[in-house]
């Protein structure tokens, strides 16, 4: 208990009674002492909202009503929900971001049951873990109904480690674990022990965090100890984690690691380019896509200026027989490029080395290439044992590249989205929107699951090429001042309400079908051109 000069010392309340968190020298200080200070027992979070200050390490002024506050007369507050309700969502156009991000999502997964009684009775939990995560080791914390720590476990994570998480869980059988993340190794032996799981928003885990140590300490034990006390204040209306079916699973992994490699190659190609503009400015000149394998045989086949003259017409004209690139408007262009390379180069010791460097990349794209081809036969294979190809397969602009990351993303549990909407907020499509007072805003959902907004933003712009409404709609917004990004993320947002009634119906897309529900009600995208929408 801390004391304070001229007053009486309080008795700490039980909700949030805890053993010290000190640094390694003030816990070596301590370690003399024969009884320990609670940093905690003085801090409430009702004094802590009426605080003039924000900056962290004040603390509020004032004192609280009442020395032990309690917890069952606080309303308690519910993570946002990927099916959070925001008004009008389908005509409300959202705000732009600023680019298309394609990190892995960490809040509430596709793993996250419709309801938590489907998957365990929360009056019979008992306790309540919370799990900070780490590469090579695990801080748990356990509390029981009261609030009060009654297990502290670390672990390394190793088969010896996750027995010692086995042994504890058998120790307490309703047990409820709440964690910040939805994926990874953690969460996959979890699944396995059989612990039921609550995922919580990294966000949401430092207010959490915040509520417990408003000075901003931040500790392995901290971070676990909020977690475990947020699950049992605040758990009753959170989700639970399930396995996932293992094609989808499967399918989504790989999907994922295919995205990394391009960006891999992308990074390469980036290189590449850098390396040929220093002494070979040719080369760029006569090709445009170097993410092809024809230009990277250009490099390879003719890897300076010099090379290239030497070779003469006749070379030239084969090697662009031979890759398919030759056509009657750009033949006599690349010849005449080939022709002066020797003219604007770089000198002979920067030719020589970056030559070196141009053929290493290539080598490294082509094995690379290889690579990505393999993925994409697997990702086939896959896709096709699915039963649902057919339906997303039908989809314009998927393609089969897009559509087993669409339906690798969604999965197959019908239960998950109860609407359209919420199926729009965790992709990321419906705006989020901010109200006090009289000021309101509306801005980009940047919580959401970020590989499923990078497909959902690819199969919108493609979808424009097959189907003239999504055109004429994607025409009237940026008619209108939207930004290419901002028009693609409303068109998606109409995309994915089809989507969700087609999933939820296992049926396939029909461009009539869809026509007569635009003409059945009304859409304004018929009187733009009448008869030429689909």
């Amino acid at each position: 208990m801390v004391f304070y000069p001229g007053r009486r010392p309080r008795r700490p309340c039980p909700d949030t009674l805890s053993k010290v968190i000190h640094s390694r020298a003030e816990r070596a200080r301590q370690a003399k002492r024969s009884e320990a200070v609670n940093n905690f027992a003085e801090m409430n979070f009702e004094s802590n909202l009426r605080t003039e200050h924000t900056r962290a390490g004040r603390k509020a002024p004032g004192r609280t009503r009442s020395a032990c506050p309690d917890p069952t007369r606080i309303e308690p507050r519910t993570p946002a929900d990927p099916g959070a309700f925001v008004k009008k969502s389908e005509r409300t156009t959202p705000c732009e971001g600023p680019r298309i991000r394609t990190t892995h999502d960490k809040g509430l997964g596709p793993r996250a049951s419709k309801k938590m009684s489907e998957q365990i009775d929360w009056e019979k939990i008992t306790h309540y873990a919370g799990f900070d995560w780490a590469k090579d080791h695990h801080d748990v914390v356990v509390v029981n109904q009261q609030g009060k720590i009654v297990e502290e476990l670390t672990f390394e994570h190793t088969a010896e480690g996750w027995m010692k998480w086995k042994q504890l869980l058998k120790k307490y059988s309703h047990l409820a674990v709440a964690i910040e993340t939805s994926q990874g190794a953690a969460i996959e032996q979890l699944l396995e022990s059989g612990a039921v799981v609550y995922p919580v928003n990294p966000k949401s885990a430092e207010r959490y965090r915040d509520r417990k140590a408003p000075s901003g300490t931040k500790t392995d034990f901290l971070d676990a100890w909020s977690l475990g006390d947020a699950l049992r204040v605040d758990g009753h209306g959170w989700r639970a984690l399930k396995p996932l079916d293992p094609l989808v699973q499967e399918l989504r992994i790989l999907c994922r690691d295919e995205v990394e490699l391009i960006g891999k190659r992308t990074e390469m190609v980036n290189q590449l380019q850098a390396a040929l503009h220093e002494y070979y400015p040719a080369a760029l000149q006569a090709f445009e896509d170097w993410t092809a394998t024809p230009s990277w045989n250009f490099v390879q086949q003719f890897p300076t200026p010099q090379v290239l003259g030497e070779a003469g017409r006749r070379k030239w004209e084969k090697f662009l027989h031979v890759h398919r690139l030759y056509r009657p408007e750009l033949n006599e262009k690349r010849l005449e490029i080939f022709a002066k390379a020797h003219e604007f180069c770089g000198p002979a010791v920067v030719t020589r080395a970056k030559s070196r460097l141009a053929l290493a990349l290539v080598k490294l794209l082509q094995a690379l290439e290889k690579q990505l081809q393999e993925y994409r036969e697997e990702i086939r294979r896959l896709f096709n044992e699915h039963p649902d190809h057919d339906l997303f397969g039908s989809l314009p602009g998927a393609g089969e590249k897009l559509a087993p990351r669409l339906l690798s993303e969604l999965g197959s549990d019908r239960t998950l989205f109860e609407s359209a909407q919420a199926l729009q907020c965790y992709v990321g499509t419906a705006p989020v929107s901010f109200e006090s007072g009289q000021t309101r805003q509306v801005y980009a959902r940047y919580m959401c699951n970020k590989s499923f907004r990078h497909a959902v933003h690819l199969w919108a712009d493609l979808s424009r090429k097959f189907c003239s409404w999504a055109q004429i709609y994607y025409h009237q917004l940026r008619e209108k001042g939207k930004s290419h990004a901002s028009a693609l993320r409303c068109l998606g947002q109409r995309w994915l309400k089809i989507l969700w009634k087609m999933w939820q119906t296992k049926t396939s897309y029909n461009p009539e079908f869809h026509m007569a529900n635009q003409l059945k009600h009304g859409s304004w995208v018929l009187a733009v051109k009448p008869g030429q929408a689909k």
